[in-house]
């Protein structure tokens, strides 16, 4: 938004908050525990799920692209982290704040809609598994997986072209909350409904109908249904923890820039529920491969024969 079109025009930055008395140490804690638990079990799960691949499995395609996309997600985080740490000063110029912003949005809806995949292809594969055999294949899961990625990747063009990404203009901040405008508002109405809201109810239809079904099946062991039903609720459960705050405060961002004549009162007043809910957010990335791969049976076998397999040529190299 032109700065002589903007309602806060002779307020130059004035719903800009107060970052002097912020303490960085809980949110680059954070995001350091997430990269150094996240990193290295997503790397597992890139592994695993590709022998998915290879094996013509079609959740495999899911999962191997929602552990790609956490790991790019996860890769921006030490650069949030070195920002946060030297008091929200950016030092890398417009247009990597620009590129960092794009890939840490991005990845976030990417894995948000494929987390959808997984569970309507788990549903589709509980709830309907005769009549799946001939929907289910490879080459539908690759062209849902690239139409999402495609999708996503045009709807936040609008990055590019937010004044919150013009480091330089804004005394070196990158994408901190300053003086509400129409794009960035549009960009929040978008990224509450069709980012989190529909996803959520996917999640929440599917995961049920799972339940049930499993539930009500005679055939399944009571451990194999606790399970089913303990993953169906974490799913669900953690994905509100780690993305409800975060988007909630998108939406009242957003109704207030409307409604309200207040607005950087209440841009500062929000500052630290938002921070706090950022941080959220990037949990599930170090969460995603524990809820779908690392807690299947299969996987864990292939992890302990795997390290059953590293032991044995260990012993054998010694008596070399």
């Amino acid at each position: 938004m032109n700065a002589t079109n903007s309602p806060f025009a002779n307020h130059t930055n004035s719903c800009e908050p107060s970052y002097d008395q912020e303490n960085p140490l809980p949110l680059v804690a954070l995001y350091s525990i997430v990269v150094t638990v996240g990193l290295p079990a997503n790397l597992i799960t890139v592994i695993l799920t590709f022998l998915e691949v290879c094996r013509k499995n079609v959740l495999g395609i899911y999962l191997f692209s929602l552990s790609v996309c956490d790991l790019m997600y996860l890769g921006t985080l030490p650069l949030w982290a070195i920002y946060i740490n030297r008091g929200h000063h950016w030092e890398w110029g417009s247009m990597a704040c620009k590129v960092t912003g794009y890939v840490f949005f991005n990845n976030m809806y990417i894995s948000i809609f494929l987390m959808c995949c997984i569970s309507v292809d788990r549903f589709v594969g509980v709830v309907y598994a005769v009549e799946s055999r001939g929907l289910r294949k490879m080459r539908h899961a690759v062209i849902i997986t690239v139409v999402i990625v495609a999708v996503v990747a045009v709807g936040h063009l609008p990055v590019f072209i937010m004044k919150e990404g013009n480091s330089e203009k804004m005394e070196k901040r990158c994408f901190e909350p300053s003086n509400p405008s129409d794009v960035v508002t549009g960009l929040n109405y978008a990224r509450f409904f069709v980012g989190f809201f529909i996803p959520l109810c996917i999640l929440i239809v599917t995961n049920l109908a799972i339940l049930i079904n499993v539930q009500a099946s005679t055939g399944l062991k009571l451990r194999t249904k606790v399970k089913v039903r303990n993953l169906a609720m974490a799913v669900v459960l953690f994905f509100l923890v780690c993305f409800t705050p975060y988007h909630v405060i998108l939406l009242l961002r957003a109704i207030n820039y409307h409604f309200s004549k207040e607005k950087c009162d209440f841009e500062r007043s929000v500052y630290e529920p938002y921070t706090i809910s950022l941080g959220l957010s990037t949990i599930n990335s170090a969460l995603n491969p524990v809820f779908y791969v690392l807690t299947s049976n299969s996987a864990h076998t292939r992890i302990h024969k795997g390290l059953q397999g590293l032991r044995s040529s260990s012993r054998s190299s010694s008596f070399a």
